[in-house]
């Protein structure tokens, strides 16, 4: 019998509590509400609430059947991610625990069940949400908030006797007309008896045509076996770039007297990258990392987010942010995630969960366990260039960081290693220094007419080294300028300013790989941290993902042959700013010229300022000095972008803004009922130009019919004129209507399609 899956997502049952009575399967139902997973303990507010809140022991209960036909195998269930302890019972006998909330674990239930169509069997997990000093990243303070709850995929997996436990398909000799794959296979066998079978490896390319096969008959009589199959002269194969990311699949399967008894695949991609002390190259061409940290954590539902949701966020990152790089600060991210940057070609920089704070020889055996867990689970990634084996910003440890390094090359010898710090001249055991370097901005932000005294250290100074090393900068800005998207302007372009001295200065110096910034989006956060109401206000864009003009720094840098890109970082208002008027005037953009009318006056053509920001791609445009009184005549304005002397993209600014326009938008309108699934929908309140109303904070009533749940209040009021907020699907196909109202505005209703392919 082959392998096996079977989703574990709906009909279980939540109890924000824990007792022995709930592992009896006639246990009354009184103490618990339906949920479906992803879930999370406790649906938070946006803000000023109480993280202890979800900090305490909960149980999930589901009852589920093991058909008769799957007798005879090996029966685990797969869990994604529980935060941040579980302990799982089957059928009133516990079957095993896990300790950390970021790297999936399977529990063997084979001796535990009772076969047959009926649901005979009870799956009750205890979980424990609080901070335990002994599960990293908990201990000390950390800045995020690590919500509880069962927040990722569960399933039921059955597997032979002797089966496939994990591959590691490593390309070779990549950067050759004839390539090679090697692939790793290890192998389980929990028979007594030696068994023969044939394993066997195939390659396919994204149209699902076989590119090649090898097979190997082997002799298993130990518990753990592992092998290595060889594929050379692979002709024919494109490379993973991030401009053209080309997947191949490789599937092992494992045959038993002519029987196909097990099979696993991967996603894999060829493809060379190397941090080097001259930069960063991909298949031998240097690219400069230009990226943002992401959180996974969302408003209201906190990590518990599915798949569609997952996705977006990398696509967010690359197609309206531009980036290239995201590092997954401060723990290893969804699948979901990973699977989408390497199919849009997102560079990633993945670490072990931590911040600051290192615990025991016990913790550090777990820390251990989460670079071992990572690394399995997603080492076949093309998108990932570099393993994170420090806790990030943490003191010297010399023999834990030793172990966490020597881990890292044993399970995956074809990527380097890094270890994010934050402290000057700390020990250096991994392939590259990575650095979180706040001097700019530690003064405040000099005005853009001003030149930096400083904006980034250099290399030697803080690594201390004799010599050069491959050298990333991981964090810059965030906690130095705290922005909110409703700040008043002059604050909004500081902060936008702040992103472009740091990668303008990265970018010049040849010893630098490249630079992250903190962050891509705000996140909640602990009480000590953050503006005092659990928000971290470190984004180019906010919890709903709405941008800030500092997301308009990293989007301007885009190629115009994939879309031009005209923001000019202003609300248009004669009095917002300190004095009045909005000189000087930042315009992000990747055009070659803007034009600036003012009401029938031409203003001109403006063009990149390029002596300021040579390092950048697409330098902004910056007009100095402009004509504007308080009190006296403002009219409406138009910018007109320009490519190779060609108007692309005009913006529109209103002189006297009123409110027009309740929008509605939606990122989808074709959602799953096969699967958890949820999509982000938009409202703003806008003015006769288009534009949002920036300090608008009306309040807006949700209206949703059909088989789809909000996640959050149904009233809210308008952040800075514009709010985020999701759907949820129910398991059930339909329709779901929704719309938006707020005094006399009311949006289109938006239809969403809920589909079942069963």
């Amino acid at each position: 019998m082959a392998r096996t899956i079977i989703p574990l997502w709906q009909q279980w049952q939540f109890a924000d509590t824990f007792d022995e009575k709930y592992l009896e399967p006639d246990c009354s139902n009184e103490d618990f509400t339906e949920v479906q997973l992803p879930h999370t303990v406790k649906e938070l507010p946006y803000h000023y609430f109480d993280e202890k809140s979800y900090q305490f022991q909960s149980c999930y209960r589901r009852k589920f059947a093991v058909p008769p036909h799957l007798e005879g195998m090996r029966l685990f269930i797969d869990f994604e991610g529980v935060m941040s302890y579980a302990k799982v019972f089957i059928n009133g006998q516990c079957a095993g625990e896990h300790k950390g909330g970021y790297t999936p674990f399977s529990i063997d239930i084979t001796q535990a069940v009772i076969y047959g169509e009926e649901e005979r069997n009870l799956l009750v997990v205890y979980v424990d949400s609080t901070e335990r000093p002994d599960i990293p990243p908990f201990g000390g303070s950390i800045d995020y908030l690590c919500y509880g709850g069962i927040y990722r995929d569960v399933s039921l997996r059955a597997v032979p006797q002797c089966y496939i436990k994990s591959i590691y398909a490593q390309p070779l000799l990549v950067s050759a007309t004839t390539k090679a794959l090697e692939v790793a296979v290890d192998i389980a066998h929990t028979e007594r008896i030696p068994k023969t079978i044939d394993v066997s490896a195939a390659i396919y390319d994204s149209r699902n045509r076989k590119r090649a096969e090898l097979s190997k008959s082997i002799e298993i009589s130990v518990p753990d076996y592992s092998l290595s199959l060889m594929m050379d002269e692979l002709t024919g194969i494109r490379l993973w770039t991030v401009e053209k990311p080309e997947l191949y699949r490789v599937e092992v399967t494992l045959w038993e007297d002519g029987f196909i008894s097990d099979t696993v695949s991967a996603r894999i991609g060829f493809r060379t990258a190397q941090f080097t002390p001259e930069g960063f190259f991909l298949n031998g061409k240097r690219i400069q990392l230009r990226g943002l940290n992401r959180h996974q954590s969302f408003p209201y539902n906190g990590y518990a987010m599915p798949k569609r949701v997952q996705q977006k966020d990398a696509d967010i990152l690359k197609y309206e942010l531009g980036v290239n790089m995201v590092r997954t600060s401060h723990y290893p991210q969804s699948p979901y995630f990973l699977d989408r940057c390497d199919e849009i070609g997102l560079l990633v920089f993945e670490e072990i969960p931590g911040w600051q704070h290192i615990g025991d020889s016990a913790w550090q055996d777990i820390s251990c366990q989460n670079v071992r867990d990572m690394i399995i689970r997603d080492r076949n990634h093309p998108s990932i260039v570099l393993w994170g084996v420090r806790i990030n910003e943490s003191p010297d440890c010399t023999a834990f960081y030793q172990r966490t390094n020597a881990l890292a090359h044993e399970l995956d010898p074809h990527r380097q290693t890094g270890g994010v710090r934050c402290i000057e001249k700390s020990e250096f055991f991994e392939d590259v220094y990575t650095m979180n370097d706040f001097t700019y901005g530690t003064h405040g932000i000099p005005s853009d007419s001003q030149t930096a005294a400083r904006v980034l250290r250099t290399q030697r100074e803080v690594s201390g080294l004799g010599e050069l090393v491959p050298y990333l900068i991981t964090e810059f800005g965030g906690h130095m300028y705290p922005t909110k998207r409703f700040d008043q302007e002059e604050r909004l372009v500081k902060h936008a300013q702040l992103h472009l001295a740091v990668q303008n200065a990265a970018a010049l110096d040849p010893q630098k790989c490249g630079a992250i910034g903190w962050c891509a989006f705000d996140y909640n956060t602990h009480a000590n941290f953050g503006s005092g109401d659990r928000i971290c206000y470190h984004g180019v864009m906010d919890m709903f993902r709405i941008p800030k003009f500092a997301a308009y720094v990293y989007a301007s840098q885009l190629s115009a042959e994939v879309r031009p890109i005209l923001e000019p970082l202003t609300h248009y208002t004669v009095g917002d700013r300190a004095v009045g008027g909005i000189a000087p005037l930042v315009i992000c953009t990747n055009c070659d010229a803007v034009r600036f009318t003012v009401g029938s006056t031409d203003l001109g053509l403006f063009y990149p300022a390029v002596d300021r920001y040579p390092g950048l791609p697409h330098p902004p445009v910056i007009i100095e000095n402009l004509a504007g009184m308080w009190g006296g005549s403002w009219e409406d304005a138009v910018f007109t972008g320009y490519i190779n002397g060609t108007a692309c993209i005009t913006r529109r600014f209103a002189a006297n803004p009123i409110a027009t326009e309740l929008s509605l938008t939606v990122d989808e309108t074709k959602l799953s009922a096969d699967m958890p699934d949820a999509v982000r929908c938009v409202v703003k309140l806008l003015d006769q130009a288009g534009n949002v109303l920036p300090y608008s904070n009306e309040v807006v009533q949700i209206k949703l019919k059909g088989p789809g749940q909000l996640i959050g209040p149904h009233v809210i009021p308008l952040i800075g004129g514009v709010r985020g907020f999701w759907i949820k699907t129910i398991g059930k196909a339909g329709t779901v209507k929704v719309s938006a109202q707020t005094g006399v505005f009311e949006s289109r209703k938006v239809s969403l399609r809920v589909r079942s392919e069963s």
